[in-house]
This record gives C-alpha cells, structure tokens and sequence, in this order.
C-alpha cells in the first residue's frame, strides 16, 4: 500500500461517530477524504469542515456532511498532510496553497493530526522545503522584499501565471537554509504589512502518522 494512504487509513480509525473533523488539502489529506467517505457509507456519522474548494468538491463526492467553520465552535479532530515536519511536532505546511484556513481550522481543532511519510521528518525545519507564505496582491513586491530581509529567497508561486489562493491572495515560496525558531520566525513573518499568513504550524500538532517501510506509527506530543 502506498505509504501516504497507510498514514490516511490510521489517522481515520482515530475518528469517532459524531465528531466534527477538519479535512486538510493535498494529495495526503484525499487519501483521508476517501476512506472519511467509505466509512460514511458504512455507517459512521461525522460533519466535516473543508480547508479548501477542492477538499470541499472531494468531500461532497464521497458523501461527507459538510459544515462551515462558522457553523462549529470547536473541531474534535482535523486531519491534513505536511511538507515537513520537525521533532518538536513544528511544521511546515501550505505547498498547495491552502494555508490560512488549513491553520484556522487547526487553531481551533481538538486534536491535529498530521499524516505524512517518512520523507517528511526532518530535524530542523526548512532544510527540504520553501515555506509558503500567503500575502495580498496589493504592493506585493515590497512584500517580498520583506520577506528576504528575513533571511530567505522569495519566489512567486506560479510564476508569470500566478497561483491565486481560495481568499484571492498570492503565495510566495520563501527557501531559508534551515529554520532554527519556528516561533520567532512565524512571528517576525506575521509583523510585515500585506503577509496574510505562514506556513509555519507551531505548537497546533498533537499526533502525527508516520508511514514508512516498516509500517505505520502513531506518534502524540509529549
């Protein structure tokens, strides 16, 4: 079995008749989407809350009840992928561009979990992946310079033909050596004008799903 779906097939038996779950974004969260939607069918009752429009036209193929995140106070438990992911449960997230609400259903989920293979562990953030940066077309230019003065290469994702978010914004894909404080970095990152959101996940993982050749390991947060 593909290890991306491995993780996806655990993380789902962590879901329980009458949760509200959060569906992330990207080719791992589909896997978690689909067997979401084969469990329905067999009898599981749970509302689900899109990170994404496409999350959403996934979901509402397989068969899962949709709610709005304005319609639920609190997730029980949201399940989405990651591009990395550090030992501290800190993660990069959003190559696909869903970012700001994949981190605004998490801040207010329950339990995270990130379901991801084991190509995904690193231990210092940064090291494989750029991190994406959502930000407003307006003066993006200036934005970005921003964003490089914080020690990184701002590219535009997309490019010529740039890549417009579900909330009409831009993503830059900024590529810092390494990342050694995820949290001052986030930090900095949110206090420049036109940054809409990072990619930076700190402290809202609470399991991650590891799949590897050997198999598959539920890891929680100490």
């Amino acid at each position: 079995m593909d290890k991306k779906r491995a993780a996806a097939e655990a993380a789902i038996e962590l879901v329980k008749d009458g949760m509200v779950v959060g569906l992330g974004t990207g080719s791992t969260a589909n896997f978690a989407i689909e067997g979401l939607g084969r469990r329905v069918s067999e009898g599981l009752r749970i509302r689900g809350v899109a990170t994404s429009k496409a999350t959403e036209g996934l979901a509402r193929k397989v068969g899962l009840t949709l709610a709005s995140l304005d319609e639920v106070e609190r997730l029980d438990l949201t399940i989405d992928g990651a591009d990395e992911v550090d030992p501290r449960f800190n993660l990069i997230k959003g190559m696909g561009g869903a970012l700001l609400r994949e981190k605004m259903v998490a801040f207010v989920s329950r339990q995270e979990v990130i379901i991801v293979d084991d190509t995904k562990l690193v231990d210092v953030l940064g090291i494989k992946s750029p991190l994406p940066v959502e930000v407003v077309p307006f003066g993006h230019l200036r934005t970005r310079d921003a964003l490089e003065g914080l020690g990184c290469k701002a590219s535009l994702k997309g490019g010529r033909s740039p890549f417009i978010t579900d909330n009409g914004n831009l993503i830059y894909e900024c590529k810092f050596a390494r990342i050694e404080d995820p949290e001052l970095l986030e930090a900095e990152i949110d206090l420049i004008p036109g940054v809409v959101e990072s990619g930076l996940f700190v402290d809202l993982a609470t399991k991650v799903v590891v799949a590897s050749d050997n198999g598959v390991e539920v890891r929680s947060k100490k």
